[in-house]
């Protein structure tokens, strides 16, 4: 499949979900890294497990609705008084209620976007593949950007265009 089929099978999963003011919201927060916002590291989740889900013949427009949603929590988890407890364990929770007011949601992106910490929350076991795969490709994604990988291979970029955002201008210093 050539690579502009595959961007517009992609944007075509998250369309109605993009342009949202929750959405593009979370831009105005950082992630795992100050250069790096929490909605274009969705994207990048959402992008990947997307071309996981597609190469598993998975349900490929659940994982990237999944992914591009796991992390809507809108608060600056750096800022305690932001929220309640730890951040890394209550965040799904925080997400699957804003993404809960967005849209309707199937069982299958609730389960992703509650999820999407394991093994980290392991009371709560993911109870569908495309679960564990947004999991995966959050790690994957965190790594990438702790490590700078992110700005090496100039994802930023390429992420904007997969995803159609060609309007909305990432928070990346160096991309």
């Amino acid at each position: 499949m050539d690579a502009l089929k595959r961007t517009e099978e992609f944007y075509a999963c998250i369309a109605d979900l993009i342009d949202t003011p929750e959405v593009l919201a979370m831009d105005a927060l950082p992630q795992h890294v100050e250069d790096i916002s929490c909605l274009f590291h969705c994207i990048f989740v959402s992008y990947l497990s997307f071309r996981i889900c597609r190469l598993l013949r998975l349900d490929w427009e659940a994982a990237a609705r999944g992914g591009l949603l796991h992390d809507l929590f809108l608060y600056d988890w750096r800022e305690r008084a932001t929220h309640a407890g730890l951040h890394a364990f209550t965040h799904p929770e925080a997400a699957l209620r804003n993404a809960c007011h967005l849209c309707e949601l199937s069982a299958l992106e609730k389960d992703i976007i509650e999820k999407h910490m394991w093994p980290l929350t392991l009371r709560r076991l993911p109870r569908y593949r495309e679960t564990v795969v947004v999991s995966l490709a959050d790690k994957i994604c965190a790594v990438a950007e702790l490590f700078h990988i992110y700005h090496a291979l100039r994802l930023g970029a390429r992420l904007s265009l997969a995803a159609g955002l060609l309007r909305v201008r990432p928070r990346l210093s160096r991309s």
